[in-house]
């Protein structure tokens, strides 16, 4: 029983470490072609290549805006699980002491009482 837990925890981790290696790649790959596209040479394009990347640019602020109010929605929902499992804990916490006082109280009789 104990091999079977370990091999699902261990497909796990691979699982998550193969999810955040392509978040990784991700992430790296696009960043690389967004610094790229701010490092044209406005300059010398003619005016067209201008006005496009002038809407390429809106469209990537506004692109990155819509992932940071995800982001921020996402952490806030994750903050609010968190103080929810706290509460939780907290509220169960008097059963688990009387369920620890039950087990005293047994093994406290088991231990000393003789008929």
């Amino acid at each position: 029983m104990n091999q079977i837990i370990n091999q699902i925890v261990e497909f796990l981790q691979q699982g998550i470490a193969w999810i955040f290696n392509f978040f990784k790649l991700i992430w790296t790959w696009s960043f690389g072609q967004i610094i790229a596209i701010f490092q044209s040479d406005w300059q010398s394009l003619p005016i067209w290549k201008i006005v496009i990347l002038v809407l390429v640019v809106i469209g990537i602020v506004y692109v990155l805006y819509k992932a940071v109010r995800e982001l921020w929605d996402a952490a806030e929902k994750i903050l609010k699980a968190f103080i929810g499992l706290l509460g939780v804990l907290v509220t169960i916490l008097p059963y688990i002491l009387v369920a620890g006082l039950i087990a005293f109280g047994g093994s406290w009789i088991i231990q000393n009482v003789n008929f």
